[in-house]
Parts: structure tokens; sequence; C-alpha cells
């Protein structure tokens, strides 16, 4: 009777622990002659429950993988890894998802932050130490600009770092760093004399009131418009890592041009470890499929511009980040690129003094494109303008043929 006790104990035990374990085959292919690397691969968690761990492996070895909560209900809704193939490559994963537990730990290659200045004004800027998740600000609030440290959230990935501007212009600034690696922890994109010195990087773009790089602004038929009239603005972290920065800005209340009824829009940033790109997604609460937006490119002063005419655009040019020479800071040379698939655009404009711009259109509600960037100062980027504007073709090649997902 005791032995029969304890089989029936460890039975009982076995069958939860196999009940609170799914197991699923996913094919990565990758069609292009082209070997890839990095190339994420994202799976909707809808129909496999609460998971809290998973466990993904490709020929016996695990690999990096993260779980996030895209909604914030508590609940993880996608899994994300990143893939390696070769030309013409495919690779079989195993994916065990769990119930329980809590997902492993793997190295930090991406990392997000919202911070607000701390009371303790004896702490250096880069120092601040009051993290936020989310915060969101009434239309009444004259300047959250200057409430929040770094001017808005910050995000990254091992080779590019940005923050994003709490106001009306919404503009996204970019961080040159000298070497691979993660800074915006340590520096909260005001570095010191010691990390400077040490190769930290610094602010290397001034973007005044420009797209800077991509940001989405309204559209009245024949000029762009800054996010002057928003009901609430929030912006929050989703994600820090370790394989992807998730963070999202939404404008609640947003009337984009006269004479247009407001309208919700959540605007999603997403960077990947490896990646010196950003994916741009933007949701609308309703119907907007007549509303017209703007998004585009800051024109360099003294730059080149590239465009194929087809939803691919770049510049690579020179300037003070300050915007004029203050005897402290150097000239900087940045190459910006904005990549926006065609089912999105609407025109292309001539470039002016300040911008180079695109009408862009809503498909179902949704806006997506997709943003890049490149520092001079990079000890792993690139030497001049032709070889940044070949990154932006093959850019675009590379996401016009994606790896093909088969999950099994």
């Amino acid at each position: 009777m005791k032995n029969q006790i304890l089989s029936l104990a460890f039975l009982s035990a076995f069958s939860m622990q196999v009940m609170g374990q799914q197991s699923l085959t996913v094919k990565v292919s990758n069609p292009t002659k082209k070997e890839r690397k990095d190339v994420p691969v994202v799976l909707s968690l809808a129909k496999y429950g609460d998971v809290q761990k998973a466990v993904v492996t490709v020929d016996g070895k695990e690999i990096p993988s993260q779980l996030d909560d895209i909604n914030v209900d508590m609940t993880n809704d996608e899994l994300c890894f990143l893939v390696n193939l070769d030309k013409k490559e495919a690779k079989t994963y195993q994916i065990k998802l769990f119930q329980e537990g809590t997902q492993n730990q793997y190295p930090e290659r991406t990392f997000a932050e919202l911070c607000l200045p701390s009371r303790n004004k004896k702490l250096a800027k880069n120092k601040q130490d009051i993290y936020l998740r989310s915060i969101t600000f009434d239309q009444r609030t004259v300047d959250p600009y200057h409430y929040v440290h770094s001017h808005g959230l910050c995000f990254e990935s091992e080779l590019i770092a940005l923050r994003v501007y709490f106001d009306h212009r919404q503009t996204m600034d970019i961080y040159g760093k000298t070497r691979k690696g993660l800074v915006v922890y340590d520096t909260q994109f005001y570095p010191s004399e010691e990390q400077l010195k040490a190769g930290s990087g610094d602010d290397v773009l001034w973007v005044g009131n420009t797209y800077g790089l991509g940001a989405l602004r309204g559209w009245d038929g024949s000029k762009s418009l800054m996010l002057d009239q928003v009901k609430y603005r929030t912006q929050r972290v989703i994600s820090e890592g370790p394989l992807r920065a998730i963070v999202e800005v939404e404008d609640k209340g947003w009337t984009p041009a006269p004479g247009l009824k407001p309208v919700t829009a959540i605007i999603r940033y997403t960077i990947y470890a490896g990646h010196r790109d950003i994916d741009c997604d933007v949701f609308f609460d309703k119907d907007v499929s007549n509303y017209r937006f703007s998004t585009g490119l800051i024109n360099v002063k003294n730059s080149t511009e590239f465009s194929d005419k087809a939803g691919l655009r770049g510049c690579y040019g020179m300037d003070w980040p300050t915007g004029k020479d203050d005897g402290i800071h150097k000239l900087e040379t940045v190459g910006l690129g904005i990549y926006v698939p065609m089912k999105y655009l609407e025109s292309e404009k001539q470039a002016n003094v300040n911008d180079l711009t695109y009408v862009v259109k809503p498909s179902d509600n949704k806006i997506s494109y997709k943003l890049a960037y490149t520092s001079a100062n990079e000890n792993f980027g690139f030497k001049n303008e032709k070889e940044w504007y070949k990154w932006l073709k093959d850019w675009k090649e590379d996401n016009e043929a994606p790896v093909v997902i088969e999950v099994k």
C-alpha cells in the first residue's frame, strides 16, 4: 500500500509537470544568398496560456530568449529569440514553455531607462536615481521636457543609443558610441569627463525642431505639424532586454491637423541586440484611413542625400552637436536612414533646409517604418557616405526578404 501511494504521488507530480510544460518546434529559413545575423524571431504566446519561462535550444544547445508583456497586463505576450543563418540555410529550434518558474538569465545586449531627476542635488548628472516604468503628463503641464531626466526615455543596443524628447516635438536624438557596448545606465546621455576620456561616446546630433531621426508628425496637406494638440502624453518602458528593448510614446487625444477628430496614437520603438536599426510601429485607436501623417530625417548640415524614390532615404553629413561651435564640442559626422514600406508611403517631398520628408498613410489603423543611423566615431562603423548608402540598400533588401518562420 505504501509503495502504491508513493507511485501515485510520483505520477501525480509528473502529470502536473507535463501539464505545465508545452513544446513546439520552429523552423527558420533564410531565403537569401546572404548571411543573416541576429535576426529576430518573435512568436505570439496567445494560445499557450500564462507562460512564465521559455527555453529555446538549437542542435541541443540553449540560446538566449526573452519573454515580453507587451500590453502590461502581467501576462507574457511574446517570445523573442535571435538566429544566425548562413546563405539559404534553415535551422530547427526546439522551444519549451513553462507555466511556472522564472526566465533564465542571459547576457544583457539591450537596455532602456525612464528616469526623473533626483531630489538629491549633489548627485552627478549621470547618477540620477528615480527610475520609472511610465509617466503621463496632462496638457496643462508647460514643460515636461525639463521635468524628465535626459529629456525623455532612453534605449539602446550595443551599437547605438537614443532618447525620445518628451514634448511636442517627440524627436529622437542620437548618441554616438566609439565601441560596442551598453552606455545608457552609466552615462544617462550625459557622460562625465572621465567617461568621455575612456571612450564612452556622446550626443552627436543637434535636432532642434526637425524630425531628428524619424519623429512622427501630423500633416495638413502642405506641411508637417508638431504634436501641439495632445490631451495626455505618456512615455513607458515595456522591456529592457536582454535581446530587445521596447519603449512606447502614447499621445491620447491628439489632433494631428486642424479639422480632424482627435485620436490616440501609440508609437512603439523596438531595438534588437546586434542592430543599428529601430522598428517604429504606430497604432491608432480608430479609423484614420483618411488621415495623413509625416516623418523623415533632419537634413544634416553639409550633408549629401540618397533616395531610391521607393521608401528608402538617407543622408550623411557634419554638424555641431549643440547647433553651433561652443568651443567645447567637435564637429560630428553622422549618417541617417529611414525605410518606409510602400503600403504606408504616400509621397516623398523635396528636401528643404531642415528636413527630408515622407508623407505616410495608415493601413489597418497602423503605420510601420524603420530607422537607422551611424556615427563616424564608431570603431565598428563606416568610412564614408558611399559605405553608408550601400548599407542602407542592403538593409532594405533584407527587410523585403525576411526569414521564413514555420511553427510546428
